[in-house]
């Protein structure tokens, strides 16, 4: 309880009030709270659908052609706003999370509530040069979901929620969590579909860091790459077959997470490291750039092997004069798993002086790995700074010889490699959670223990 500042736990979508730790700013909202009555304003941060569906913008974005903006259609008008949300222009560059969003609207039985203060901020500050301790939100899930059910063929739906609010002048450091929960059940696992949806709002002069991860599925198997009869040869079971009948391969993992910088000066920094063993994946975040000055930073890890299919897609929106924006992405793909990355820049004409910067790097452990990554770049504003790029290779040879010669051996070298290769997005998670190098159950052990090649 010492390590942070806040905890709500939710086993199978339901909070488990005797795990948390929870203050008044730090709470889960049920229907309980919405029947009494819940502000105007957190009533109508909770209805904003995400792809432009709500098109009243969260904050005005000043123009000094056009006045204050307020509709997300009209941005770069006349000639290169995307339109309503249902138009084709608009549909292009949507990420598909709206209709998920919706669905968790209607569907999540609570609401987990993180709100920070100026007061909070104040307090922090006497401390100064320490950060300021997490908030967590852990959502963890059993095998059998806590459904009941022996039917073969059942599966159950999650649905978790959580909004975010940092005050104008705030600190704040958050954690997500979705994690496996053993239990001595002899129940059979079931196919599971979680649907998360996030949402978080940065005033002015606020500063707040957000660490999403993503570990439930377990891990995959190892060296599914093999053919039948290599196999056979080393008289092992078929990796594909162990891989084919693993249960978290039947689970889909949906999330959507969308970020507004709603004062001037606001900051953002969002990683998030999909480092799971569920069959189907796909974490979206969108960022939107509202006021001048705003500034953002998100970094994503992708981890994935067996037979996975992970999708990780990004949305960097900068509407406001003299933003700045930085995005690394890595990927690390392996066995005969696909994944794909679409991260997506775009700089509206009232965005002038920008600073916006995007490169992806892929590391393929297999050759029967795929993976599709298309880091883009849409700029109508004609004052900014933008780069982009991707990369993608295999581990270097000429190092693991290095690290051979010194000597480890090539397992011990090739993790060695792995971890270098995701620290750089890991140092950002805050320590207490990641852990640090020599801890047995930090976040190198659970990377590097990911045995995907």
């Amino acid at each position: 309880d010492d390590s942070c500042d806040g905890r709500l736990v939710y086993i199978n979508g339901r909070f488990c009030l005797s795990l948390s730790k929870t203050t008044d700013e730090v709470k889960n909202l049920n229907s309980a709270d919405f029947e009494s009555g819940l502000s105007t304003e957190t009533l109508e941060l909770l209805t904003r659908l995400p792809d432009g569906h709500t098109d009243k913008l969260a904050a005005e974005v000043p123009d000094s052609d056009k006045g204050p903006l307020n509709s997300l259609e009209k941005l770069s008008s006349p000639d290169h706003c995307v339109g309503k949300a249902t138009s084709q222009f608009a549909i292009n560059n949507q990420q598909g999370t709206a209709a998920f969003a919706a669905l968790n609207s209607v569907k999540a039985g609570s609401v987990a509530y993180v709100h920070a203060s100026m007061k909070d901020a104040s307090a922090d500050s006497e401390d100064e040069g320490i950060a300021p301790k997490p908030v967590l939100i852990v959502n963890a899930q059993t095998p059998s979901g806590g459904s009941a059910s022996t039917e073969e063929d059942k599966g159950v739906a999650f649905h978790p929620r959580l909004l975010a609010v940092a005050d104008d002048g705030s600190v704040l450091s958050l954690v997500q969590m979705c994690v496996d929960l053993n239990e001595d059940s002899e129940e059979a696992p079931c196919a599971t579909f979680v649907n998360g949806y996030t949402q978080v709002y940065v005033g002015a002069n606020a500063n707040m860091t957000h660490a999403f991860l993503e570990e439930t599925g377990g891990q995959v198997t190892s060296r599914v790459e093999i053919s039948d009869k290599e196999a056979a040869e080393e008289s092992i079971a078929n990796p594909r077959e162990e891989e084919a009948k693993r249960p978290a391969l039947r689970d889909t993992h949906f999330q959507a997470i969308d970020v507004h910088i709603t004062g001037d000066e606001g900051s953002y920094a969002g990683s998030v490291m999909e480092i799971g063993g569920c069959g189907r994946s796909r974490i979206a975040i969108s960022t939107s750039l509202l006021r001048p000055g705003a500034s953002a930073a998100v970094n994503g890890f992708s981890l994935s092997g067996g037979a996975q299919r992970s999708d990780m897609r990004t949305n960097i929106q900068h509407m406001a004069q003299g933003t700045i924006s930085r995005q690394e992405q890595r990927n690390m793909v392996g066995g005969r798993s696909t994944a794909s990355f679409r991260g997506r820049i775009r700089v509206e004409q009232s965005a002038q002086q920008t600073d916006s910067e995007q490169l992806s790097r892929t590391i393929l452990l297999s050759d029967h790995a795929r993976i599709w990554a298309t880091p883009s770049l849409e700029i109508i504003a004609d004052d900014v700074t933008c780069t982009h790029g991707a990369t993608i290779s295999d581990l270097s040879e000429e190092e693991l010889f290095y690290l051979r010669s010194r000597g480890l051996d090539r397992t011990t070298a090739r993790n060695l490699l792995m971890y270098a290769f995701v620290e750089e997005i890991g140092s950002s998670v805050d320590e207490r959670i990641a852990g640090k190098f020599e801890d047995e159950n930090g976040l190198r052990s659970r990377v590097t223990c990911f045995d995907i090649f």
